[in-house]
């Protein structure tokens, strides 16, 4: 059953601890409940806002108006299909390293480089969640989705999904709700081959190769914690909404003249990373680009910060408000932007207010 309170805050509800009261704040932990809570709040023109692991948004300082529905919803679904793999659907607000835990546990392999990452199963879609080499597009196989415009749940395929780098069909479009997605997994004592060469590199293997599905897991672990990468109380630099800024996708006239800059600024021996992308571009590092424009790691004296241990996280060190993140965060897309003529994309979700 749902549980109602007004007036809640909701900053302890996110990993930034930052946002203040929603007017009214609804728990709900049945898919069914959700969708016609969804479809009544709609149909009477109430302004709603979802929050589930609350890891990849950033909440306005006045709040949010309306109803918050905070996405509880459990349930997976397991089935073996006819060519060994298995298929499980899992309901939107089930936490989602409890799922890699679980696949990892029960010899399921394609999601175990996503370990660590704080959040809920609804959200990997929406930000085709990815890391350590791994996307959760591979193994996506379907989205179950409340379509708020039709008044409907409808089934969309992975390649109904639009899905890119950090992107879906469902990113910052309010009409389609996640309700449950469908993974698909292969019975494995192993890892999918080891795509990412820093994970690569940890675990003493060349890239291509599979390493037992518990030590792929673990050292994902041990170098996202080394990043404050890893939701935990004792650690202050893990109060943030991971990545604020997606790596940027640069046509490779772009990527060049980048190459070209960098050079004369800080000779051949630093250069930005460049990696292929889809549709002919090139990715190269947001961190890369703000170490060099002036800031490094801990940059900021005041309760807004980067991360002692990561370059791209933007964290609250206690007491900071949305509006101090979010001009801390333009101070460093602006400069970036007057170093490289690059502009940086913020990756989580703003809430009540905009970018």
């Amino acid at each position: 059953m749902a549980e109602a309170g007004n007036n809640v805050e909701l900053a302890p509800l996110t990993s930034l601890n930052l946002g203040e009261a929603a007017v009214r704040l609804i728990k709900v932990e049945d898919t069914a409940e959700l969708t016609g809570m969804v479809l009544a709040g709609d149909a009477e023109a109430e302004p709603l806002f979802f929050v589930a692991g609350g890891s990849n948004v950033v909440i306005a300082d006045q709040g949010v108006p309306g109803t918050t529905i905070w996405i509880q919803s459990r349930g997976i679904e397991e089935r073996e299909l006819e060519d060994g793999r298995v298929s499980l659907t899992v309901a939107a607000g089930e936490m989602w390293d409890q799922l890699v835990e679980r696949s990892v546990n029960s010899g399921l392999s394609g999601i175990e480089c996503l370990s660590g990452i704080p959040g809920t199963v609804g959200a990997t879609p929406v930000q085709n969640v990815g890391a350590y080499g791994q996307e959760v597009s591979e193994t996506i196989a379907s989205v179950l989705v409340l379509d708020r415009e039709g008044g409907d749940v409808r089934t969309f395929t992975a390649a109904d999904c639009g899905f890119g780098y950090r992107s879906s069909r469902f990113k910052r479009d309010s009409r389609f709700l996640v309700l449950a997605v469908e993974f698909i997994l292969d019975p494995s004592d192993d890892s999918a081959p080891v795509a990412y060469g820093q994970l690569a590199g940890t675990l003493g293997v060349e890239t291509g190769e599979r390493v037992p599905l518990s030590v792929a897991r673990e050292t994902v672990l041990e170098l996202r914690r080394s990043k404050s990468m890893v939701l935990d109380p004792d650690d202050p630099d893990s109060v943030s909404a991971g990545s604020f800024f997606t790596n940027p996708l640069l046509p490779l006239l772009e990527m060049a003249e980048l190459t070209a800059r960098a050079e004369e600024m800080f000779g051949p021996d630093d250069l930005p990373p460049s990696y292929p992308a889809p549709d002919g571009l090139a990715k190269t590092s947001a961190a890369w680009l703000i170490e060099r424009a002036g800031f490094n790691r801990g940059f900021g004296e005041g309760p807004i910060g980067i991360s002692r241990n990561h370059t791209l996280a933007i964290v609250n060190r206690g007491g900071g408000t949305t509006a101090e993140l979010v001009a801390f965060a333009r101070g460093v897309a602006d400069q970036v932007e007057a170093v490289f003529g690059i502009a940086l994309v913020p990756e989580p979700v703003f809430v009540g207010h905009s970018w």
